[in-house]
């Protein structure tokens, strides 16, 4: 099963070099579930430059351009970081080393 990339919230500048509502920080998840319910779960933020020509205006924005845009922030190996760090969840939880209770 794949991660599954979220953008929670878009922190945004009211008005900056003559643009409105110009995101500047993204708070994104990324989690995944394997085939016997085992999960991981991530959570960050990641900074946005300041945009350039390709400026996408606050209305035209979706969750796969806003996913895309954290991903490049990040760089591809704090992206695979992030998603091996998620899948040694699900390993640590599927094959666990210890445990906690009580014996009665």
């Amino acid at each position: 099963m794949a991660h599954t990339w979220k953008i929670l919230n878009m922190d945004y500048t009211i008005s900056s070099g003559g643009k409105t509502n110009v995101v500047n920080q993204l708070h994104w998840t990324c989690s995944k579930i394997d085939s016997a319910n085992n999960s991981g779960y991530i959570y960050g933020s990641v900074g946005l430059e300041a945009p350039g020509e390709t400026f996408v205006e606050w209305a035209d924005i979706t969750e796969a351009t806003a996913i895309g845009w954290a991903k490049a922030a990040m760089g591809n190996n704090q992206v695979t970081a992030i998603e091996s760090n998620v899948d040694a969840q699900i390993t640590k939880k599927a094959t666990p080393t210890t445990g906690s209770g009580v014996s009665w």
